[in-house]
């Protein structure tokens, strides 16, 4: 089967299923961490054990998603230089010190706290503890902004020269190449987006053991906290991912007519193309269900606004057309879900039946995974829309790649998919049954008073949660 591919379609298909895999564990656990940080802050001010609980609960989930995160994500890096060396010799002196910042500041940051945060308790006591616990949300969040600054480069480049070696440098301020044209927007959908993906996952927990206990108080906290989570950022999603594309479309339009499915341009408005089969051979969409004007009402605000379409594009620089059009489609409609799923908890909390509505309790776990599947379809939709450059307008994909034959590519592709889905699947698998365990209530509170050493919380209670956590 592999035969049929050239070198540069397998080494696509490598980074894509790599980074796929990698994408899921930080969509995951910069929302998480967040969550903890919370969840300990609240346990600070209450006292409330509750929160204590469900703090360490999570706390263990976090640490084996933050693991695999690592993991698969120094994977990609060696990419760079093994199936992508023309790419990183072009790229390497504007995006290489932005993977290092990432790198000297994020990875340094939660690395340094990380040990604290897991077992660090009963040494360092609740508050130092706490500041630990928020160090890492940090970390997290500044990782992002490096990742998302270096890839919305690609996207719209910008603050740049060519040397006389063919290679991206820097021309004026960091700042230009730091804060592009995308770069704001894309970071705002993206971490948005995953608060959004843990939230889910946190109700999706929550509403399988009240399913199974109703009167469970830690599943019903935290299936609270998660349909409050829902029904405030998927509005914000929908808002920062509209804004999003409109940005897309000033600065990449070719990704937008792929999205929206214009293979002809539309004087006069254009429609919104809701399902149909793109025909990129004919430039068509076949059996399209569409609703007039709609789309320009939505790009322009204005519904009788023109708009371009791909027949003002080369064909040779056109992006796949189909994978782009569904992809986009997977993402908008789950995002329409999980609004759907926050209007429905409201409604429940008005009624009094945000614990016993069994039918909300199944949406929410059937929901539960739909975060991951929007980030991964809004992470083609931009990856691939970008195509055929893998710096928009300026370095083709073809013109990026290592010099190497197919079947070495390949057989590095099949053990890639052979060792993922056997590391990455135990360690799935592993997080669910956590998840399917449950809450075990806490025996004793920890005790944050002074001792005479100068610590801050310390005794049997604290080393007992030390070994827990452990």
């Amino acid at each position: 089967m592999l035969e049929a591919f050239d070198a540069i379609t397998l080494a696509r298909i490598q980074f894509a299923f790599t980074v796929s895999f990698h994408f899921i564990f930080p969509s995951f656990s910069i929302g998480l961490a967040s969550y903890l940080a919370v969840l300990e802050g609240l346990w600070l001010r209450t006292r409330n054990q509750i929160y204590l609980d469900l703090f360490r609960f999570w706390l263990k989930i976090f640490s084996v998603t933050f693991a695999m995160g690592v993991v698969s994500g120094i994977v990609m890096s060696y990419q760079f230089g093994t199936n992508w060396s023309v790419f990183s010799d072009k790229t390497g002196p504007v995006l290489g010190p932005l993977l290092a910042y990432e790198v000297l500041t994020a990875f340094f940051l939660e690395a340094g706290f990380l040990g604290v945060m897991l077992f660090g308790m009963a040494k360092v006591g609740p508050r130092l503890h706490f500041m630990a616990t928020c160090m890492v949300a940090v970390g997290t969040f500044i990782s992002a902004f490096w990742i998302l600054s270096a890839n919305s480069w690609m996207q719209t480049p910008a603050g740049f020269a060519m040397n006389d070696k063919g290679q991206f440098v820097l021309a004026g301020s960091w700042l230009a190449v730091i804060f592009n044209p995308s770069f704001p927007f894309r970071l705002v959908h993206t971490v948005t987006g995953a608060y959004l993906t843990t939230a889910l996952v946190v109700g999706a927990t929550g509403a399988w053991h009240l399913l199974r206990d109703q009167q469970d108080v830690r599943a019903r906290k935290m299936f609270s906290m998660a349909m409050w989570m829902a029904a405030i950022v998927a509005p914000v999603q929908i808002v920062a991912g509209d804004e999003h594309g409109l940005n897309t479309l000033a600065h990449q339009p070719a990704k937008i007519m792929a999205m929206e499915g214009h293979f002809q341009s539309h004087p006069n408005g254009a429609p919104l193309i809701l399902f149909g089969i793109p025909n990129q051979a004919e430039q068509r969409v076949d059996y399209a269900v569409e609703i007039p004007k709609l789309s320009s009402l939505i790009l322009k605000h204005d519904a009788d606004a023109p708009l371009a379409g791909l027949d003002t594009v080369a064909r040779d620089k056109q992006p796949p057309v189909a994978i782009v059009f569904w992809s986009f489609r997977v993402m908008v409609g789950l995002g329409l879900a999980m609004l759907g799923l926050g209007l429905w908890s409201l409604l429940a909390r008005a009624q009094g039946k945000l614990y016993g509505w069994r039918w909300l309790h199944r949406a929410a776990i059937a929901m539960g995974p739909s975060g991951f599947v929007a980030v991964i379809a809004g992470w083609i939709t931009t990856e691939v829309g970008r195509q055929p450059y893998t710096v928009y307008g300026l370095l083709r994909t073809a013109d990026s790649a290592s010099p190497l034959a197919a079947p070495a590519v390949g057989a590095s592709l099949v053990a890639f998919v052979v060792v993922y889905f056997a590391v990455f699947g135990v360690g799935t698998w592993y997080i669910l049954k956590l998840m399917a365990a449950g809450v075990h209530p806490g025996a004793h509170q920890v005790d944050d008073g002074p001792t005479r050493t100068g610590g801050i919380g310390s005794g049997a209670a604290a080393t007992q949660l030390a070994e827990q956590l452990a």
